[in-house]
């Protein structure tokens, strides 16, 4: 069975999806391919305007740590890997990546650290996320505000 890698990269104003197609079967991480020079099938572009399709034909997103792409491949319920961004003001990135893989709904990293958590990790282990419910939270806002209940 045809496995797919899903690499979402973010070089501060260039975005980069790479995704690697290879056999389930390969020995270590992308040495069997598909490709007919005997590589992994590689694909990848600086910008799309919807990198849906793409995650979702992933069976493994490795991305960097920003809410939004954790998000967005949470909510697809695919096995995922955040690498933290350390140089970032406040380091802000590490909060919300380290609370999400304490909880196992995602694997953390830090560049050094990448290929060890990808020999390491055991997809089959993460518990999905569930997202959860704002009506609440935007109810007693709007009571604070003065706004009646709908």
């Amino acid at each position: 069975m045809m496995q797919n890698y899903c690499f979402y990269l973010d070089f501060g104003n260039n975005l980069c999806l790479l995704l690697f197609s290879c056999c389930e079967e390969s020995v270590g991480f992308f040495s069997d391919s598909t490709a007919e020079n005997g590589s992994p099938a590689l694909d990848y572009f600086t910008f799309s305007s919807s990198i849906a399709d793409y995650l979702k034909s992933a069976s493994l997103v490795i991305s960097h740590a920003g809410s939004g792409s954790i998000f967005e491949t949470l909510r697809l319920g695919k096995p995922s890997i955040v690498v933290v961004n350390e140089d970032l003001m406040d380091n802000h990135q590490s909060e919300l990546a380290e609370e999400l893989a304490e909880r196992k709904h995602l694997y953390c990293a830090r560049p050094q650290t990448l290929y060890k958590t990808i020999s390491d990790m055991d997809p089959g282990s993460l518990v999905p996320y569930q997202p959860g419910d704002a009506n609440t939270v935007a109810k007693l806002i709007n009571r604070y505000l003065g706004f009646p209940d709908d």
